[in-house]
């Protein structure tokens, strides 16, 4: 547990002049004080006697130590509330966190809240773009956790897993939740004239078996009941059979690394078309055959599920969607709903919140490094210059893995604008997607050494912008009082 204010004292006498101590992470664990400080060479742990499992330099009779993953595991074991957790019961939220400074801002965001927050989330594709490793985001993760004090529990999640071998990795690693995403194993059936659709369905081994369970019956719901026409069923069969066929194959995997249990998700959030309900059934109903439990399915909603913007489209359809989406992940789970892109989606929570009953997981990643731009542009005016240039430049390379409507015309003009004036860049739309969208460029380039050094000079004011922007989220989703 924390330490008094005594306790503090205590430590700030142990480590001398020259260190700033985080108060809020400061603890006495077996004897041993500890905490983490701030000194001429950035951040370190400071224990106030060398502990076997750590490794750092001798000072002042205790140990400094870096915060490298071998320090974060031995923390752990010190500390076991910094252990990453499976998902209770109740909403859950993501927190991604793209530049690995933003945990105690996500911490502070979460402060009062009535949904289990995930602190490590993170894909595996962002991370290629930023030069992260899972193992990266988990240590970020656990040590941003240390420096609040916070031993409420939290999530790791290896989000949209696209490899067995990445998943057993994240396992070993201590992940505890795991996003799979099968799109490469999925089929486009939309693009496929209805003759191919069928001629494939009876190419599929278990075609037979598909008839036999799933035509001529009704598959009751709370609130009425789903069927399956041949065509219906054909088109479910043959857009998703191969990727059952490889979530299953990765679950079995896990359950044979992590046989006391863990979280899985499926991600079918990433095609052409929205989910629709006889998808979500079929999907639900494979899996349950083989024995998969699912922590939460994430369909691709209706309307316009576009990365840094709100969503756009009907709410009396996406209402309508939602509800039968629900009945099924109630009827055959019970399983959250996970609204992937979900960060800004102001308009949808509201309605998510009245809807789902606390059946549901938002996951958020690029708004918090929006955020940070934000502070960037209060505090550092030229660099955030820089980083919309760099941005611009790369976004003809960096969209194409993105579904966009950004349009470069409609861009506020950079040059010439006050400094006072910069933040209007990221209260437009068009503006919001360019810079998101080069993340990776930004932080694997020289800028992002910049970026994160003038965070880490400013991260209060990083801390509170962030608690600000993401509590505006889950107060949406009625998890979080005003006040």
């Amino acid at each position: 547990m924390s330490a008094s204010a005594e306790e503090v004292g205590r430590l700030r006498a142990f480590v001398g002049e020259g260190f700033e101590v985080y108060p809020r992470s400061v603890q006495v664990c077996g004897g041993v004080r500890l905490g983490l400080v701030r000194g001429p060479e950035g951040k370190l742990l400071f224990l106030s006697i060398a502990v076997p499992g750590f490794s750092g330099s001798p000072h002042r009779g205790g140990l400094l130590c870096p915060l490298t993953p071998e320090n974060a595991q031995a923390l752990v074991g010190l500390v076991p509330e910094l252990r990453p957790r499976r998902l209770p019961p109740g909403p859950s939220f993501g927190f991604g966190d793209r530049i690995g400074l933003a945990t105690p801002g996500h911490i502070r965001a979460c402060a009062g809240a009535r949904a289990f927050p995930v602190l490590a989330q993170q894909s595996v594709r962002e991370n290629a773009r930023t030069g992260r490793t899972l193992e990266d985001v988990l240590v970020h993760a656990i040590f941003g956790a240390f420096q609040e004090g916070y031993q409420g529990g939290f999530g790791a999640d290896a989000d949209h897993v696209k490899e067995v071998e990445d998943a057993l990795h994240a396992a070993d690693l201590g992940y505890t939740f795991f996003t799979c995403d099968p799109s490469d194993h999925a089929v486009a059936v939309e693009r496929l004239p209805l003759a191919e659709v069928a001629k494939r369905f009876r190419s599929l081994p278990d075609a037979d078996r598909l008839r036999r369970e799933y035509l001529g019956r009704e598959f009751i719901l709370d609130k009425g009941a789903l069927r399956f026409t041949e065509e219906d069923l054909a088109r479910a069969a043959v857009k998703y059979s191969r990727a059952v066929a490889f979530a299953v194959e990765m679950y079995r995997a896990l359950v044979a690394r992590l046989p006391h249990g863990f979280d899985f998700e499926l991600s079918v959030d990433e095609t052409e078309t929205p989910t629709t309900p006889l998808e979500h059934l079929f999907l639900a109903l494979e899996l349950r055959r083989h024995d998969v439990a699912l922590a939460s399915l994430a369909p691709r909603f209706p309307g316009a599920m576009e990365k840094a913007v709100d969503w756009r489209g009907d709410p009396v359809h996406f209402r309508r969607e939602l509800r039968a989406h629900l009945a099924i992940a109630r009827a055959f789970g019970p399983y959250r709903l996970s609204l992937h892109s979900g960060s800004d989606k102001f308009s949808l929570y509201p309605i998510l919140a009245e809807e789902a009953d606390g059946l549901w997981h938002v996951k958020t990643a690029g708004t918090s490094y929006l955020v940070a731009l934000e502070v960037v542009a209060r505090v550092a005016p030229p660099l955030f210059r820089r980083v919309v240039r760099l941005s611009l430049d790369r976004f003809p390379e960096d969209r194409k893995s993105y579904h966009l409507s950004a349009d470069l015309r409609r861009l506020p003009v950079l040059e010439g604008r006050p400094d006072e004036r910069l933040l209007e860049l990221l209260a437009q739309n068009d503006a919001r997607q360019v810079l998101h969208v080069a993340f990776g460029s930004v932080l694997k380039s020289p800028l992002g050494e910049e970026l994160r050094r003038v965070l880490s000079e400013h991260e209060e004011e990083h801390y509170e912008a962030l608690a600000q922007h993401l509590g505006r989220h889950l107060k949406l989703l009625e998890v979080k009082d005003d006040g």
